[in-house]
């Protein structure tokens, strides 16, 4: 599956989430290294926006503010052949950090390509926006500014 979108900026804030030992622990795992402490938010429209959706469904989300035809439609796509990556939450003095789901990807931004994981809070606002994490920094990294489009592949492991 792939999933293609623009690069944007967020509101900053997954800075506070990713940079905590109990996440990085886990990114670990997943990655093979600690994460940048951060996400690079990608948007998608069209059928890439189903697809995502199907993730998050399969994440076990609803996503109720989309029509009926987009959920119905999201619920044909096929992604079991895609691992679903547990991230557990936790609580740390009295604040509870939400768990997530994971999927391992590659991005490809012109010819470079970078392996990274497509983040799916359990807790988010966000409906079109992809959220990557990645070992290294991907805005430098890939040379990436906001409007970049950016081809995320999943992969089977």
């Amino acid at each position: 599956m792939d999933l293609s979108g623009l690069v944007g900026s967020g509101l900053g804030r997954a800075q506070v989430f990713m940079a905590q030992p109990h996440y990085q622990d886990q990114f670990r795992g997943l990655l093979g290294a600690t994460a940048w402490p951060g996400t690079l938010n990608v948007t998608v429209e069209g059928k890439d926006l189903i697809d995502y959706i199907a993730l998050r469904q399969r994440a076990g989300l609803d996503t109720l503010d989309v029509n009926d035809d987009v959920r119905d439609a999201a619920k044909a796509v096929h992604t079991s052949d895609f691992g679903l990556h547990r991230i557990r939450g936790f609580l740390r003095d009295g604040v509870s950090f939400g768990g997530a789901s994971a999927f391992l990807a590659t991005m490809t931004a012109g010819e470079e390509s970078i392996r990274c994981a497509v983040l799916i809070p359990d807790l988010t606002r966000h409906i079109d926006v992809v959220e990557i994490i990645s070992k290294e920094f991907l805005r430098e990294r890939l040379n990436l500014e906001d409007g970049a489009r950016v081809t995320l592949t999943l992969t089977t492991s």
